[in-house]
């Protein structure tokens, strides 16, 4: 005959052994599927391409071109020196689309110098006919570009050449002025490329 005692001791080390293997069994299950959710979110790299990405701009000397990537693309913030702001005006008339008529820029910066603030001109540093990286050439006259070369970008692998304002010349493969990325101002030497204050990203 049974023990009472026993069966009621039996019982109670059943029901304890069973809540001991559910707790491990949901722990093991918890803790299989933590890397597995965590390998469908995106990485560290993929947010940072989309993201946007902050310039300290006391790193941009006068004249200087300062190259950062966003969006696994080459962001070129130009510290124009005076003299290259006054060039920007002479040379209209070598221009395909002088007055940014084509919407490769924001609203704010379809302006003369295609920028929020004149001296910083930030723009995508790649060649609108097949994406490559043009070289900064901005001394006038240079030999090798013509005497009515204004300072610019110059594209080497096909000819297509820019002024320092981004426009680009006729006559050459590139069929639209460089392309200007959403940006803005945070203080006088802070940039932000990838937002503005109209919410564009």
């Amino acid at each position: 005959m049974n023990n009472p005692m026993a069966v009621s001791q039996n019982a109670r080390q059943r029901r304890l052994l069973l809540q001991a293997t559910g707790t491990l069994g949901g722990v093991g299950l918890v803790g299989t599927m933590v890397p597995f959710v965590a390998s469908m979110a995106p990485s560290e790299a993929a947010r940072s391409r989309g993201a946007p990405v902050e310039v300290n701009l006391d790193t941009a000397t006068l004249g200087s071109l300062v190259t950062i990537a966003w969006r696994g693309k080459p962001v070129w913030i130009l510290h124009r020196t005076s003299d290259m702001l006054d060039r920007l005006g002479r040379h209209d008339r070598l221009l395909a689309d002088p007055l940014s008529k084509e919407a490769q820029q924001p609203a704010y910066a379809r302006n003369a110098t295609r920028s929020l603030r004149p001296d910083f001109f930030v723009a995508i540093g790649l060649c609108t006919h097949l994406g490559c990286v043009p070289t900064y050439r901005p001394d006038a006259g240079a030999a090798d570009l013509g005497d009515d070369w204004p300072g610019g970008f110059f594209c080497p692998c096909h000819g297509s050449k820019f002024d320092l304002a981004g426009r680009v010349f006729r006559a050459v493969p590139a069929p639209l002025n460089l392309e200007i990325p959403p940006y803005e101002y945070q203080g006088e030497t802070r940039l932000v490329v990838g937002q503005d204050r109209s919410g564009s990203a």
